[in-house]
């Protein structure tokens, strides 16, 4: 069984960082692709971020690319999710997700419990 905790939310000013880390349980670790998904209020979730097992690729959604980044430590076994420059509309509950590479939900087999981010204007 795999398990996935989220932590490193909170609240921040525009402008501001933070980062979320995922640690997995449960199984070997590399053997996941790693993604990080958000859903705001009354939106869809929708796809922030992936990583290969390896993590020698990396997939960013547009509206991310040049303020977040993905990375991962498999020796920890933890994936983390570095946002910096946040906007207002980057407000939502923050998701990892352990599958198939991949910017569709639907392709990750585990999910976490998800971590609030809010940030204000």
């Amino acid at each position: 069984q795999v398990q996935l905790v989220e932590s490193g939310g909170g609240l921040v000013q525009a402008g501001g960082s933070l980062r979320l880390s995922c640690a997995l349980s449960g199984r070997t670790f590399t053997a996941y692709d790693m993604g990080w998904f958000r859903r705001s209020p009354g939106k869809e979730r929708e796809f922030v971020a992936a990583i290969s097992g390896s993590g020698g690729r990396t997939y960013l959604a547009d509206s991310v690319k040049g303020r977040f980044t993905i990375s991962r430590d498999n020796a920890k076994k933890t994936v983390f999710l570095q946002m910096n420059s946040l906007k207002p509309e980057d407000t939502a509950i923050y998701y990892c997700a352990a599958g198939a590479l991949s910017s569709r939900p639907y392709d990750y087999d585990y999910w976490g419990q998800g971590t609030q981010v809010t940030v204000s204007s």
